[in-house]
């Protein structure tokens, strides 16, 4: 299913942005994922999260995935670093009282260096709150921690992964996420 607006819940204010999502992948083939939760919606659960945020006016995919990334994690990579956004998607999400409605793209981040130190000085107020963990994980343990039923924003990105890292172009289907 394509997003349209009957897919959406009428339950809260909604805002729509278009957003960047990165698979930061380190010089070992690990990938960087945040263990995440929502303060104000604890029946949500924990997850392991993506890195990316929002594009702001006059921002392109690449400029707003090397801010995020420097902003969430310390890690400063230029944009050109930055993958082609292959992987498409748009999302929807309860968050601290609103509906977001996110048109995301996903690029891969590759990185020359091993396990790079995480520094979140730079998160942002909510982020330090939801964002409780970092951890650099290997696909195979991300792919059978989705068949555990752990789960991920984006949902699928157990199930996604290979292709995202094979450079597959995806366009996948709308998610309601909360």
């Amino acid at each position: 299913m394509h997003w349209s607006e009957a897919s959406l819940p009428a339950d809260l204010p909604l805002v729509e942005r278009d957003a960047v999502r990165l698979v930061v992948v380190e010089a070992g083939g690990a990938l960087l994922l945040f263990w995440a939760r929502e303060v104000t919606l604890p029946e949500v659960g924990r997850w392991w999260e993506l890195p990316g945020g929002g594009i702001d006016p006059g921002e392109t995919a690449a400029d707003a995935a090397a801010r995020e990334l420097f902003e969430e994690t310390g890690i400063r990579i230029p944009p050109s670093q930055v993958g082609p956004p292959a992987w498409r998607r748009t999302a929807s999400y309860r968050f601290r009282g609103t509906r977001r409605l996110q048109h995301e793209v996903v690029s891969v981040v590759r990185l020359d260096e091993k396990t790079p130190v995480v520094d979140p000085s730079g998160q942002l107020d909510h982020e330090r709150d939801d964002y409780t963990a970092w951890r650099w994980i290997p696909v195979t343990e991300i792919q059978a921690m989705g068949e555990q039923g752990v789960r991920f924003y984006p949902g699928r990105l157990p199930e996604l992964l290979p292709r995202v890292l094979a450079g597959e172009p995806i366009d996948e289907p709308f998610e309601l996420w909360s």
